[in-house]
């Protein structure tokens, strides 16, 4: 016969165990994210994926594991367009990331408009690195057309970077000579000091730290830091009279996120990138916050300098890739022609 004493037990044991199953129930499943950046961004989101899944975790109890892929912005486009499943794209440029609409409808047009800041959590610009010691005495743009200099930068084919170095040599050139056919000539030149093309910026920063290659290289300004940083008594930098303002963009991806039912935390992904504690991480990372509390504190290091914005001089990036970057556009007719 079952006592009093075994039903109370038995009616607490199964009390326990649904409790515990309901427990399991409302803790979230993990989940893992795929974040499809550009080439000089590993150091950065290393940090800020320790910073976001650790938020994340106390907020929501959810684990989260975050995987980067990096490469020339361009080519990471083309991965995603071809099947890559990234949850969120942080690309170099916007124009890269447009093309996510336009090949396969996987954001919608109107991407941008989704997060503060047209969706651009930070900038950066384009400087000048040199030797040690700055021996071939580099100060400008006009420099890099000397015969007697070599200059290292990627290809705008494949790399976002790339191709913000050349929109910047182009302005520099048009304002100083006087018009586009002066400024094609001047990037002509320039390229025609180029000994090797590399697919992203990560790689011509190898090529020329690493293998000894040229004596400039054109690079992010966060490069610049982290080679000073890494090979401190080997390269210095200067800034040019005049550069772009960079403003790397980013989104979800809306197909992969739906498909995946990831979007509520790589939305929250995107969204952490504008709090102070992730300001804080971008900056001291060499890129440049927007928020005027991480402005204040890298100051120094992130110096003001004289920028313009691609939409001022080249009316936006559709417009700028047509001319351009299209097949037979500006770069092929100056490249091709070496």
């Amino acid at each position: 016969m079952t006592t009093r004493r075994q039903l109370i037990q038995a009616f607490a044991a199964t009390a326990l165990t649904a409790s515990a199953l309901t427990a399991v129930a409302q803790t979230p499943a993990p989940v893992t994210l795929l974040n499809v950046s550009y080439d000089p961004t590993r150091e950065l989101y290393v940090e800020y994926n320790a910073a976001f899944t650790k938020f994340w975790k106390a907020k929501t109890g959810q684990d989260v594991t975050i995987k980067q892929s990096h490469g020339g912005s361009g080519k990471q486009a083309r991965s995603i367009i071809d099947g890559l499943d990234a949850d969120v794209a942080t690309l170099a440029l916007a124009g890269d990331t447009d093309a996510l609409h336009d090949n396969g409808n996987w954001i919608p047009k109107d991407w941008q408009k989704r997060l503060p800041l047209n969706s651009t959590p930070y900038a950066s610009t384009i400087v000048l690195v040199t030797r040690a010691g700055n021996p071939k005495n580099i100060k400008d743009w006009d420099d890099l057309i000397r015969p007697d200099v070599k200059v290292i930068t990627p290809n705008p084919k494949t790399s976002g970077g790339a191709r913000w170095n050349y929109l910047a040599a182009w302005e520099f050139a048009k304002r100083k000579y006087g018009g586009d056919d002066k400024a094609k000539e001047f990037v002509s030149k320039l390229y025609n000091n180029v000994p090797v093309l590399d697919t992203g910026a990560r790689g011509s920063t190898i090529t020329f730290s690493q293998r000894n290659q040229g004596d400039v290289l054109v690079a992010w300004e966060n490069e610049a830091y982290l080679l000073e940083k890494e090979f401190g008594n080997k390269v210095d930098f200067v800034y040019p009279s005049l550069s772009i303002l960079a403003e790397p963009a980013v989104t979800i991806v809306d197909k992969n996120v739906d498909k995946k039912g990831t979007r509520a935390v790589a939305q929250a992904y995107l969204e952490f990138l504008y709090t102070e504690e992730a300001q804080d991480i971008i900056g001291k990372h060499f890129y440049r916050p927007t928020s005027a509390k991480a402005q204040a504190k890298y100051a120094k290091q992130l110096p003001k300098i004289n920028l313009f914005k691609i939409e001022d001089a080249f009316g936006g990036w559709e417009k700028a890739a047509k001319v351009h970057f299209s097949d037979g556009g500006s770069f092929d007719q100056i490249y091709t022609k070496k």
